[in-house]
């Protein structure tokens, strides 16, 4: 018992609560401020992902893709033959420290067999998987072999004339380039999709060929109109692109916009059958299988019998087979609209220039793309001036011994330290140490007047060859001469032709069959304050109850109208999305229905602020703006011919909207003012005004402060009773009524 007793003493004692230990803020409740906490722990890791990740920068690489291929550069990947993609993982997590999956998800993106790229970089051997497929997956990195392709030459061409900066690697073993010297614009070579925190980007690919061009003419001339070498971009998967000018515009200018890309198919004779041999870029053939078994199903697509994929090596392919008598054209056309065989592309170029994201169109990233070629030229000439500059300073050297050679071989001879070699060859001959060293260090074999001649002899090339270069550094036009070379060398070595068709306009059987595809009954359309929408045919809502609504919203809008009708949404961002009734699935009371900014693709923040429907579209919007003007605009000038989706330049900008009406036919209108005034005009006498995008004409007077309140049709409107008014005509040949009960008189406004 002693002996326990003992050892249980030597154990050390912990201070217990209580007994003289102080803890700090113990039971108390440390406050630490929202935004101090995002600061310190949310925000070094948005910008991480923003700058590190998910963005690319000028050179057109994200820092993964960047790493794996200076990796196989690195690995004599360019010249030399194909080694097993595991080998290349491996090496790549010197640099990239993310795991294997990660790296070899990248490589397998960038190879020419998984079809992903337009310029692909990888040049790959076995199954690499495909794009266009959900389902096909790639095999192991085990399995696969790669090495670079041949333009990859144009990425790192002079990276070693200290053409970029090099920065350590994550753990100082090594080092790395944080931008490659790129010869020609890849950042919209490829596609390219990335997700940061807050912002993302998505862009689109063109042809080499005609960037390469493009580039040319802006270096030429910045005001060049980039539609003329450049119409729209191409996809790797080919398709069609249904070409519209003014989205075009819009992405060549901001660098947003959506480019609308169908599949392309054909009509096999005498088998009445359809193969479709190219997709749009952002589906895949699964999901276009799905939607329509989908569809099927449902029965609203019956001239089908079958349906298969028939993709092999020698490419894509789903086959439809048809039941007897259906007409391929018209079918097609149903399934542009009921599938993903046509679909939006939406363009987000968000580069990042500097360490700072930016969203650029294609003019300033190209601009910005030559600046930073220009620094890369001027850099590599001041390397190989500085090298040709030291070469002919030692040449100047040897060519002073050459007067005297005995004399050098006796200074060396009878020196009787070595360390003396040098410094005494400088007293001998008048040289710096540099050439003193350059001279000692030649072998004894080398000391004739041959050699030394032929060395010499460089001396008067060396002399022309650095003015060339001064002259290069000091003329910019030489600098954009030797860009403008590169680039038509590239386009000439690496051109291909285009894989994406351009169809200007809609084949006119092509229209008339989908005019003739759209179901017409009779659906009710309620739109609601957040900017649901909900298409409810009559048997549905006979048995309907309660509407579902999200918490807070209400139905601003409920109006009988057919399932062919187009729909109009205006919104606060002067545009306005075009649509068919017929593409919104019919839904029910109880759904909450369809997000239209989702559905319709439309920018962030930007709200619907007004939704017409039309058929023939008749009838005048009429815009009242904040300066008291009105714009009387036909509804037919947002009629087109092709299916745009959306319209830019909508309404004016000039001045702030206050409200918009749609008159089906001329009526007799109440504007109300925050005054309290009340103005009673013929839309017949406001004149119409031929451009959308007018100021209109002044229709009410406003003074500083006062604004219009509401627009409504006067019919209806009751001006009889107890109350009187002084009315007087005013120029717009409407009526100024006032009263002290002005304001209950139009409580209906």
């Amino acid at each position: 018992m002693a002996k326990k007793a003992t050892k249980k003493q030597t154990k050390p004692v912990r201070p217990q609560l209580g007994e003289g230990v102080e803890i700090l803020n113990a039971g108390s409740v440390l406050e630490d401020p929202i935004t101090r906490t995002l600061e310190t722990n949310y925000m070094p890791y948005a910008m991480s992902v923003i700058v590190s990740r998910a963005l690319p920068e000028i050179d057109g690489f994200k820092p993964a893709h960047r790493k794996l291929l200076y990796t196989m550069y690195d690995m004599n990947l360019l010249k030399g033959v194909r080694t097993k993609s595991a080998n290349i993982v491996g090496a790549t997590m010197h640099l990239n420290p993310h795991g294997d999956a990660a790296i070899y998800d990248t490589m397998v993106r960038m190879g020419r067999g998984n079809e992903s790229l337009l310029v692909p970089y990888v040049d790959s051997k076995g199954n690499f998987g495909k794009a266009y497929s959900r389902d096909m997956s790639y095999a192991a990195a085990r399995y696969t072999e790669a090495r670079l392709e041949p333009v990859c030459e144009e990425l790192f061409r002079d990276i070693d004339k200290e053409t970029v900066d090099f920065v350590p690697n994550y753990d100082g073993t090594t080092t790395e380039p944080t931008l490659l010297p790129v010869t020609f614009p890849t950042i919209l070579a490829n596609n390219t999709l990335g997700i940061a925190v807050g912002m993302a980007c998505n862009i689109c690919s063109f042809n080499l060929a005609e960037l390469c061009t493009t580039t040319i003419a802006l270096i030429k001339d910045p005001q060049h109109d980039i539609g003329t070498t450049m119409p729209a971009p191409d996809f790797v998967g080919g398709g069609q692109i249904l070409y519209d000018a003014a989205q075009m515009r819009e992405i060549f200018e901001t660098g947003r916009g959506s480019v609308r890309v169908r599949a392309r198919w054909q009509a096999v004779p005498g088998q009445n059958m359809i193969e479709i041999t190219q997709i749009p870029p952002t589906t895949t053939v699964e999901a276009i299988m799905d939607k329509i078994a989908e569809l099927v199903k449902a029965g609203k697509l019956k001239e089908l019998s079958d349906m298969r994929d028939e993709t092999d090596l020698n490419g894509l392919k789903l086959t439809l087979d048809l039941k007897r008598g259906v007409d391929p054209a018209k079918l097609m056309t149903r399934l542009f609209k009921l599938t993903p065989l046509e679909d939006s592309f939406s363009c987000n170029f968000n580069i990042l220039v500097s360490g700072q994201p930016r969203v650029m169109g294609v003019r300033e990233i190209l601009q910005e793309w030559t600046a930073f070629r220009t620094e890369c030229v001027r850099r590599r000439t001041y390397y190989d001036l500085h090298g040709k500059e030291k070469r002919l300073h030692l040449l100047e050297g040897l060519a002073a011994i050459l007067l005297d050679i005995d004399k050098a071989i006796r200074i060396i001879r009878e020196t009787e330290e070595e360390d003396e070699v040098v410094p005494n060859l400088m007293i001998g001959f008048g040289i710096d140490e540099q050439q003193a060293d350059y001279v000692a260090e030649i072998k004894l074999r080398h000391l004739n007047r041959e050699y030394i001649l032929k060395r010499t002899g460089e001396i008067d090339a060396l002399k022309k060859e650095i003015d060339d270069l001064n002259d290069i550094l000091a003329k910019p036009a030489r600098i954009r001469k030797i860009i403008i070379q590169e680039l038509t060398a590239v386009a000439k070595k690496y051109g291909q032709p285009r894989r994406s068709e351009i169809l200007y306009d809609l084949p006119e059987e092509e229209a008339a069959a989908a005019e003739e595809a759209v179901p017409d009954y009779p659906v009710t359309v309620f739109f609601t304050r957040e900017g649901y929408l909900k298409k409810i045919p009559p048997q549905s809502l006979r048995t309907a109850g309660a509407h579902k609504l999200k918490e807070g919203d209400e139905i601003v809008v409920q109006a009988e109208a057919r399932n062919n009708l187009e729909a109009l949404f205006f919104t606060d961002q002067h545009q306005v999305y075009k649509t068919r009734l017929a593409e919104f699935e019919d839904g029910k009371v109880g759904q909450m229905g369809i997000y239209l900014p989702t559905r319709l693709g439309m920018d962030e923040g930007e709200n619907i602020v007004s939704m017409v429907l039309t058929g023939d579209y008749s009838g005048w919007m009429l815009f009242f703006f904040a300066s008291g003007k009105c714009a009387k605009i036909p509804l037919s000038a947002y009629a087109t011919k092709q299916n745009r989706r959306k319209l830019l330049r909508a309404y004016s900008d000039k001045d702030p909207l206050s409200t918009m009406l749609f008159l089906p036919e001329e009526a007799e209108i109440a504007i109300r003012t925050s005054a309290g005034r009340l103005l009673l005009v013929g839309s017949a006498q406001i004149p119409e005004k031929a451009t959308r995008d007018s100021q209109g004409v002044a229709v009410v007077t406003l003074k500083r402060n006062q604004s219009i309140t509401s627009v409504r049709p006067a019919a209806g409107l009751d001006l009889a009773g107890p109350h009187r008014y002084r009315v007087r005509t005013l120029p717009a040949a409407g009526a100024l009524l006032r009263g002290e009960d002005i304001a209950e008189q139009t409580s209906l406004l």
